[in-house]
């Protein structure tokens, strides 16, 4: 069984395109295709799966086409709209030097000079013109902390802990 702390999310499927069981998939990571990977994870009603690749081709830079094994008929492509895409944290080409923020997400902040861990990150928001971590701290609050490379010091994969010196401040900031 697939356990959710051996994956992150790299995208989401759309509506199926044909009718021979190709879909869109919507991603924010190619990393699928940097590694040339058999397959990817699908979250089907709570449950991750493994679906292997017959086939894909790009259409845009954050859409393919994908054809995968066993899945034939439009109506099978359609169970799969809108499920989320995951990739295997032990296939990704990151390494201590260098990390998809997708792969990221999950890992606790901690604060550099007093250790204190801040919360965890919860997702990536990349729509600003600064990347942005959004951070589920631990009393259920939401905090946006810029993903800068200048403010990461140590990211701890055995411990899946970022730490950070961040501005003086920062902190006091809700979202």
């Amino acid at each position: 069984m697939i356990r959710e702390e051996e994956v992150y999310r790299i995208g989401k499927i759309g509506k199926p395109h044909g009718v021979k069981g190709e879909v869109t998939m919507m991603f924010s990571d190619d990393v699928f295709d940097r590694v040339d990977a058999e397959y990817v994870v699908i979250d089907t009603e709570g449950i991750l799966v493994p679906f292997f690749f017959e086939e894909y081709r790009f259409r845009t830079d954050e859409t393919a086409i994908v054809k995968f094994a066993d899945i034939d008929t439009q109506e099978q492509a359609r169970s799969l709209t809108n499920c989320e895409v995951f990739f295997p944290r032990h296939l990704s080409d990151g390494s201590e030097d260098g990390f998809s923020l997708n792969e990221l997400v999950g890992f606790e902040i901690k604060e550099h000079i007093y250790n204190k861990v801040i919360g965890t990150v919860c997702g990536i928001d990349g729509t600003t013109a600064n990347t942005l971590f959004e951070v589920r701290k631990d009393d259920g609050g939401n905090l946006l902390i810029p993903a800068s490379p200048e403010l990461i010091t140590e990211i701890d994969t055995d411990s899946r802990t970022i730490t950070m010196t961040l501005p003086e401040g920062l902190l006091d900031l809700q979202h």
